[in-house]
C-alpha cells in the first residue's frame, strides 16, 4: 500500500545511522507520502550520519536537546514553518543510560546518571508532548509514538536503570494520552519491540545470546527493525485512529510465549 501518510508532516527523533528504527522509519515515511524534520541531540549529530538521510527524505535537521524546554519549542516553530502546517505525527526515539554505558553494577548505581536516564529516557517524551501541546503544534487524529522495551515490565540482566526509565516512559504515554486525547484526538502510544541490532542495543552486555535466546522464543522470530518502521507508520495512519495509551507489543510473540519447541530443542541437546 503506498501514499498512507498522504499530505502528513511530522517530526522524527533519534535517527543516527542506517541500523537506528528512526533512521528505516523515515525512509518508509516518506516512501508513504510523509514530510517531515528530523532532528537528534547536537552531540549525536556529530556521531551520526543524519544528513545523509535529510538529503535522501528531502528533510531539513534541526538540532534539539529532547532534555531542553526551549530546544523543543524551537524545533516545534521551525518545523510548522519549514513543513507549512501544524503536526500529524511525531516519533520519540531516544534512550541512554550514563550507568550502563559505563558499566555500573545495579547495585552500585550512580544516582546523578539515574536521574540522566530518566531525564534522557523518559522525561524528554513528557517534555515533547507538553511542548506539542503549548505551541498548539498538533493537528487533530494526530500520534505520537515512543519505543520502549519488555524490560519495563520484566527484570533482564544487563538493563539497568533503563528499565526503570522505560516504565517512566509508557506510563507518560498513558496519563498524556488521556489528557491529549480529550484536548485534541491526538493519541499517544508506544512500542515495545524486539532486542534490534540498533547502536544502542548491541551496546548492551551478552545482547547477542539474548537477541538469540529472544530469537527462539518468539513464534515469528525477533521483529525487525524495517518491520517496526512499517507498525510505526501504520500508527501514524488514520487506518489506527482510535488507538491510544498502548504499549503495543512488537515483538513476534516473544512477551507471551512460556516457551517455544525451537528452545526446548536447544535446551536439550
Amino acid at each position: 500500500m503506498n501514499d498512507l501518510l498522504k499530505g502528513k508532516r511530522g517530526i522524527i527523533f533519534g535517527a543516527l545511522d542506517e541500523n537506528s528504527i528512526a533512521w528505516k522509519t523515515a525512509l518508509e515515511a516518506k516512501k508513504q507520502g510523509a514530510m517531515f524534520t528530523l532532528t537528534n541531540a547536537p552531540i549525536a549529530m556529530r556521531m551520526g550520519a543524519i544528513q545523509k538521510l535529510a538529503e535522501t527524505c528531502n528533510a531539513e535537521v534541526i538540532p534539539a536537546d529532547a532534555t531542553s524546554i526551549e530546544d523543543l519549542t524551537n524545533l516545534f516553530e521551525k518545523s510548522k514553518e519549514i513543513l507549512g502546517g501544524n503536526i500529524d505525527f511525531v516519533l520519540h526515539s531516544i534512550g541512554m543510560s550514563p550507568n550502563v554505558r559505563k558499566g555500573k553494577e545495579y547495585g552500585d548505581l550512580n544516582y546523578e546518571w539515574f536521574m540522566k536516564s530518566i531525564d534522557i529516557s523518559a522525561l524528554s517524551f513528557h517534555k515533547v508532548c507538553q511542548v506539542a501541546e503549548k505551541t498548539d503544534s498538533m493537528n487533530e487524529w494526530g500520534s505520537i509514538v515512543a519505543l520502549s522495551y519488555i524490560a519495563a515490565q520484566r527484570t533482564f540482566p544487563d538493563y539497568s536503570d533503563m528499565a526503570q526509565a522505560k516504565a517512566t516512559l509508557e506510563s507518560i504515554a498513558r496519563s498524556y494520552g488521556a489528557r491529549f486525547g480529550q484536548l485534541k484526538k491526538v493519541r499517544v502510544n508506544t512500542i515495545s519491540q524486539s532486542p534490534t541490532k540498533t547502536t544502542a542495543g548491541t551496546g548492551i552486555t551478552g545482547f547477542d545470546v539474548f537477541y538469540d535466546y529472544a530469537d527462539m522464543l518468539s513464534p515469528l522470530g525477533n521483529a525487525s527493525g524495517e518491520d517496526c518502521a512499517n507498525y510505526i507508520v501504520s500508527l501514524f495512519s488514520d487506518f489506527t485512529r482510535m488507538v491510544t495509551m498502548q504499549n503495543l507489543m512488537h515483538d513476534g510473540g516473544f512477551s507471551t510465549s512460556g516457551i517455544t519447541q525451537q528452545l526446548i530443542d536447544r535446551l536439550s541437546k
